[in-house]
């Protein structure tokens, strides 16, 4: 039987996708670990989470994040976690780290 502050905390789930830090750029990466992206973001040590919303909350001003919130929300995901250990995601472009500033 389930007791109430379980049935309570599940009722608060939200969907969480877990992607390669790969899909970011090198100044997006950066803006992650700084904690200074345009959007809701809490960095970790190996990468960070990002916060989409449900419905989206913000489009981002980064256009490579904006296009990940684009499929993030049509898939229903309210967070992001990036992570360098995480899975490459297909039909998302994908960076090496090392490309120039725009």
């Amino acid at each position: 039987m389930e007791t109430p502050p379980i049935a309570k905390l599940r009722q608060q789930g939200e969907m969480l996708a877990t992607l390669s830090i790969t899909h970011l750029t090198a100044a997006t990466r950066r803006g992650l670990a700084g904690d200074t992206l345009s959007v809701n973001a809490y960095p970790t040590a190996c990468g960070g989470f990002v916060y989409v919303g449900a419905p989206r909350y913000r489009m981002p001003t980064e256009p490579d994040l904006a296009a990940i919130f684009e499929a993030a929300e049509q898939a229903g995901v309210v967070w992001l976690m990036f992570d360098r250990e995480a899975a490459v995601i297909d039909g998302l472009p994908v960076f090496d780290g090392a490309e120039p500033d725009s």
